[in-house]
């Protein structure tokens, strides 16, 4: 079995003390995606891994990591699945699941077999990852982005306007701890998450995507009153602790992945930020 990337927590007070470098080196996920690979990173909040799958002319299996101390990765462990790619097929102990862009796989604990693989090399998927630990099974669901729960929010007035899919979450996929959805900004449209807001009770990550080649997402975190940024390309992704904000503006419009992991599934469980609170 292989090791794995380990990223540790991080104090507040130490982060402001952090230059551009360390703020990068600490909470980016720049070097996820690699052809016909699985590469994950271990985290510290909330015991959250976050990994790519990208399986381009052959197939991939969800392999298991020394740092896990398990017969298998998905022994104690569940994991949420959203295709931002070409069409793809997954593999889970004998069953196997179509995903077009968009549809996520929840895989519940106690898969023991995990197959990833594109329909395309032309066109590969690209299955990003999200796994936390988890006490009991609950069933792997496919849901397609047509049948999940889907809302308009913000205006182009305010360069929000944005489509929210949620997937895994109270009122949708049933997990242990994992929440998990995405975000499509319209066109003309730069902000996410703006009013910002931060949840004590759970991390986040953000994976960037759909993000062109010469265009850049400025990704803002930190404590209210403390913020810092990171500069972000497509396909890369970047840990939240639970003090920090998490919002963002593009040179261009873009789509991102949300996912949490930690005290509880309710969406709305946060604690807004003003924006004229905001340093």
């Amino acid at each position: 079995m292989e090791d794995i990337k380990v990223l540790h927590a991080v104090h507040p007070d130490d982060f402001k003390s952090y230059g551009t470098e360390k703020i990068r080196e600490r909470f980016l996920l720049a070097d996820l995606k690699a052809e016909n690979k699985v590469n994950f990173v271990y985290t510290h909040y909330d015991r959250m891994m976050v990994g790519l799958a990208y399986p381009v002319n052959a197939g991939v299996e969800l392999g298991n990591y020394a740092h896990l101390r398990s017969e298998y990765f998905l022994e104690r462990r569940e994991l949420g699945v959203i295709n931002v790619g070409g069409a793809g097929r997954i593999e889970a102990d004998g069953t196997t699941y179509n995903l077009d862009k968009l549809d996520a796989l929840y895989l519940g604990k106690g898969t023991e077999k995990v197959r990833f693989e594109s329909i395309d090399a032309a066109n590969p998927a690209v299955f990003y990852l999200l796994s936390t630990p988890a006490h009991k099974t609950y069933e792997t669901t496919l849901l397609v982005r047509a049948d999940a729960f889907s809302a308009v929010l913000g205006s182009l007035d305010t360069a929000n306007e944005r489509r929210i899919i949620r997937y895994i979450h109270k009122d949708g996929i049933q997990s242990c701890q994992l929440v998990m959805g995405l975000t499509i900004l319209a066109n003309g449209s730069v902000w996410n998450t703006m009013p910002a807001h931060v949840h004590d009770r759970r991390m986040e990550a953000y994976f960037y995507f759909d993000v062109e080649e010469d265009q850049r997402v400025l990704h803002l975190m930190g404590e209210p009153q403390e913020t810092r940024h990171i500069l972000m390309a497509n396909h890369q992704a970047v840990v939240s602790p639970p003090w920090s904000i998490h919002s963002g503006s593009g040179t261009k419009n873009y789509s991102f992945i949300w996912g949490m992991g930690g005290e509880n599934l309710d969406y709305a469980d946060m604690d807004p930020v003003a924006i004229q609170d905001i340093r």
